[in-house]
């Protein structure tokens, strides 16, 4: 699934244009490594989210094409989230 389908899907964006416009600026990585909007992502994956002065980090635990609000934290865990 496409990096900025998976952050408004599970809801860790609320808009699929800001997880668009934050990956293409950079403040992406997957396993250490900066990534595009349409790079892949896929289960067992650790994506670390710099916005603003917050650092998320989280593992990819699912990638549903589609799930509803009470779910979609089900599709990932928090590793670590200095806010």
């Amino acid at each position: 699934m496409r990096l900025d389908k998976y952050l408004k899907v599970s809801r860790i964006f609320k808009r699929r244009t800001v997880a668009k416009e934050v990956s293409k600026n950079a403040r992406v990585l997957i396993n250490g490594r900066v990534a595009k909007p349409g790079s892949e992502v896929k289960i067992n994956d650790i994506l670390t989210i710099h916005y603003g002065e917050k650092i998320l980090k989280v593992r990819v635990l699912e990638v549903l094409a589609y799930t509803k609000k009470e779910s979609a934290e089900a599709m990932y865990e928090i590793i670590e989230n200095d806010a």
